[in-house]
């Protein structure tokens, strides 16, 4: 009788709808040792320090921010304090959301819509405002739809692929942080440098993973996206979430719907 691990079954989970080098780079991430011991700390502490911060900058009688300082923080900290696999991951993300999102404006027809631009594939591609114009991209698209059309017969599957990545792997870290305690640690610029408008911005983006997916479904015909509905409600706006958690859920949910994708493209080729 085998003695499979944990982390072996996760992998081989049949169910799993993940190409298998992008399952064993999420299940190398999930097991250091950063994941064990860190982030039970790193998470309820970011999650109170970044309310006080937002709650103190709203007591606040003016406004700022700090767009190119978050920036430059946040580079500095990947390069040096993030393993490069999970840098990896996170600059996958962006593209994969893109390519989500694009798959929708080709599949929908909405007049004006252009492309969405942001694929970034080095980690300096991170900076310059990409944090941001990530989030807003999802705002222009849902908000320029319109009526979305229920199953097309001919579909284009088009630039659905991701490009080469660099996270810069030959670089020398102080410490190879998992991605999920530096998503924690990211948290705190974050709310330090957005105005609390534009933070609860942000994090409200990530109550429509359920719209996409459901945009998705209806243009494919396919229910199998409504299998990561969470059920969240859009029109309620949560003033106090686990960020750093709803944002790894956000990107799981991404790299879910998006390899769903990449196999029914496959399968339209060989039919």
């Amino acid at each position: 009788m085998s003695d499979p691990s944990l982390w072996d079954a996760v992998e081989a989970d049949p169910t799993l709808p993940l190409e298998a080098d992008v399952a064993r780079k999420v299940v190398d991430d999930q097991r250091r040792w950063s994941r064990t011991w860190l982030y039970p700390v790193a998470r309820p502490v970011s999650r109170i320090t970044a309310l006080l911060i937002v709650v103190a900058k709203r007591l606040t009688p003016f406004r700022w921010t700090a767009h190119r300082t978050m920036d430059r923080l946040c580079l500095w900290f990947l390069r040096r304090f993030v393993s490069a696999n999970a840098v990896e991951l996170l600059i996958r993300h962006f593209v994969i959301e893109t390519n989500l999102l694009n798959f929708i404006i080709r599949n929908t027809g909405a007049p004006g819509l252009e492309p969405v631009s942001l694929r970034p594939t080095t980690l300096s591609g991170l900076g310059d405002r990409a944090v941001i114009e990530h989030d807003i991209n999802v705002y222009d698209v849902l908000s320029a739809l319109g009526p979305v059309p229920r199953e097309k017969p001919l579909l284009d599957y088009r630039d659905l692929e991701i490009p080469e990545l660099d996270p810069e792997p030959r670089r020398r870290r102080l410490l190879n942080l998992d991605i999920q305690t530096a998503l924690c640690l990211m948290n705190l610029p974050f709310a330090l440098c957005l105005t609390p408008e534009e933070y609860r911005r942000a994090v409200h983006s990530m109550r429509f993973d359920d719209s996409i997916l459901t945009i998705l479904a209806e243009i494919t015909g396919d229910p199998a996206f409504l299998k990561w509905h969470r059920g969240e409600l859009t029109v309620r706006v949560d003033s106090n979430t686990d960020v750093p958690e709803a944002v790894y859920r956000h990107a799981v949910i991404c790299e879910y719907a998006h390899a769903h994708l990449l196999r029914a493209a496959a399968e339209r080729r060989s039919a």
